[in-house]
């Protein structure tokens, strides 16, 4: 089936088909992890004489699942992330398609940038500079789209089941002048496929969360009837055969009433008519 969309004054044919960009959770198996928090994992539930297993014998599956979903796989958080006030996620979730650029970018080491974060970069850490960003912006700007979607390389598959804590696999993070960029390019959904935005032991400070939500750093106050509705999703795996370009996003959450939230962004490739 094929079908149109418009976009600011252009035209374009949407793909009949999505490319799902979340990470599955896999409970009890390979998943994703940070922050060394337990896996996620599912447990049959027994009692009087019931097993909710039918592998031992019972009549159906009947599990209860326990995960952690800033860090076991894809997540959508919001400014809730950050706010004393319990500001829940599915606030900020659009119920519509959102235009969205897709781009591919290879980190840098610190030394390598004269961008800055809080609390100060370290020799060893990879980074996202506003340098890297900039060409791939102007082209979000130009063509009114609202969300941006980061692949970083290398692209293993390791992705989908990497330990983050383990030495060698620290993940890369956004400097303050980069996060600075993307929040006035107008990004309103950003997508990466490393575990957070931030260094991941910055000392509490989630320095590009706070840019990115324009919430002051060091402060959790948020007004609950006038806070920001842009999100943050971590923890995606974009595989190399989907290309860079232009796509509509839709952006799948669990009805979690949290301040994240299990989810399952979708791409659909579009092109100019």
């Amino acid at each position: 089936m094929d079908w149109s969309v418009n976009i600011g004054m252009k035209s374009f044919l949407v793909a009949d088909k999505g490319h799902d960009i979340s990470i599955p959770m896999l409970f009890n198996g390979d998943q994703p992890n940070t922050f060394g928090v337990p896996k996620a994992v599912s447990v049959a539930v027994e009692g009087s004489g019931f097993t909710g297993d039918t592998r031992k014998g019972g009549g159906c599956n009947f599990e209860t699942y326990t995960l952690t979903p800033h860090c076991n796989g894809t997540h959508t958080e919001g400014v809730g992330h950050i706010s004393k006030e319990r500001i829940s996620v599915l606030r900020c979730v659009p119920n519509e398609m959102i235009p969205a650029l897709l781009v591919t970018v290879k980190p840098k080491i610190a030394p390598a940038t004269k961008d800055h974060y809080d609390p100060p970069l370290s020799r060893e850490d990879r980074v996202m500079d506003a340098s890297l960003l900039e060409s791939h912006l102007k082209l979000l700007k130009t063509r009114e789209l609202r969300a941006l979607v980061v692949r970083t390389n290398p692209n293993d598959y390791g992705k989908i089941s990497r330990n983050y804590m383990e030495p060698g696999f620290e993940p890369p993070f956004f400097t303050c002048e980069a996060m600075e960029l993307i929040r006035d390019s107008g990004v309103r959904h950003l997508l990466v496929d490393f575990p957070s935005v931030d260094r991941l032991l910055d000392d509490g400070k989630l320095t590009a969360h706070h840019i990115f939500w324009q919430v002051a750093a060091g402060s959790h106050e948020v007004n609950p009837s006038a806070h920001s509705l842009k999100t943050i999703t971590e923890f995606i795996y974009v595989p190399d055969e989907i290309p860079d370009g232009l796509y509509l996003l839709n952006l799948q959450v669990a009805p979690f009433d949290s301040d994240a939230s299990p989810s399952r962004p979708i791409l659909f490739l579009i092109n100019e008519i």
